[in-house]
């Protein structure tokens, strides 16, 4: 080894947004490079850094700039030395990383579904029409609109506590959030049940962890290879190159999957305009290493088909 690991002293700084769901990510993260290295857990220091993202939080995010708002302050502060590697929800990465960083490092992926987050209710068969349902993700939205078009969506941004707030307080009758997120926070109290995903297929990436660093940052590619998941890896490649060709914002209603199966990789793609009246999808079959390249040629064969009708809302 020909570089000096973190030490209480000297210790590798984790950068992360201040949310509980962004923290216990971090705090994950933080604990398996621990066990890796045999290292105590002050060898990794948290350092929590507000995003654009968390200070705005009444206006849609397609509004104020897309995925990069929870991103971009971390990444400055990687870029300039002052943390050392950056803690994401993989869905809420953009499809580039800016010059000089990496994002190649996953955690083993969680529960992908969505939840359906109700006090009374348990289900969407259960609202009746006319019901308020709070939703800042403008997927789960069209999805919604496709399946209820009786039901009336409203905005409800902020992070999962702040949700879970506003629907005590009556703000909607029903709200969704990523089972992902309930399970890593241990909230086994909320009232929610799993959307499975052949009923609403998921956000890109969801339910996935990843870890960026500085490319030239060798002692930190080589700490986060001990706890790369490569199976996890694999599935963000052939979903996050089918989001890159459609449209890598947070402007176009997009869901996928992938599953591993043997050698084979299953993926399952779905691009809707946010109003819910019309929704294409596809459904493939490949060998793992063709991943990639199947996420593309899903997403040119549903540009195809949609044609650019199907987009006229972007004018």
């Amino acid at each position: 080894m020909s570089y000096e690991l973190p030490s209480p002293a000297k210790p590798l700084n984790i950068g992360t947004r201040g949310s509980p769901l962004a923290l216990a990510q971090a705090y994950e993260t933080r604990e398996r490079l621990s066990k890796a290295f045999d290292l105590p857990l002050e060898a990794f220091a948290i350092v929590v850094i507000k995003t654009t993202g968390d200070k705005i939080i009444d206006r849609p995010l397609k509004e104020i700039g897309g995925k990069g708002l929870f991103t971009r302050e971390i990444e400055d502060d990687m870029l300039f030395g002052k943390i050392d590697i950056a803690v994401h929800s993989m869905k809420d990465m953009p499809t580039v990383q800016p010059d000089g960083l990496l994002l190649d490092t996953y955690l083993t992926r969680e529960d992908v579904r969505d939840a359906f987050i109700s006090p009374r209710a348990s289900g969407l068969a259960d609202l009746a029409a006319g019901t308020v349902v709070g939703t800042s993700s403008l997927r789960r939205k069209a999805q919604l609109k496709l399946r209820r078009p009786d039901l009336e969506v409203v905005e409800f941004r902020g992070n999962l506590q702040t949700r879970l707030k506003k629907l005590n307080d009556g703000v909607a009758e029903a709200t969704f959030l990523a089972m992902a997120g309930l399970n890593r926070l241990k909230m086994d109290e909320v009232p929610k049940s799993a959307i499975e995903v052949e009923d609403m297929l998921p956000a890109i990436a969801q339910g996935a962890i990843g870890i960026e660093r500085r490319a030239d940052d060798m002692r930190a590619a080589d700490m986060l290879a001990a706890i790369h998941d490569g199976p996890t890896g694999q599935r963000l490649a052939a979903e996050r190159s089918f989001l890159a060709k459609l449209d890598g914002s947070c402007e176009t209603p997009i869901a996928g999957l992938s599953e591993l199966d043997g050698n084979t990789m299953r993926l399952r793609g779905e691009v809707l305009r946010p109003d819910g009246s019309e929704a294409i999808g596809d459904d493939v079959t490949c060998a793992i290493e063709d991943g990639a390249a199947a996420g593309r040629a899903m997403a040119e064969k549903l540009l195809s088909q949609a044609g650019s009708a199907f987009f006229d809302w972007r004018q």
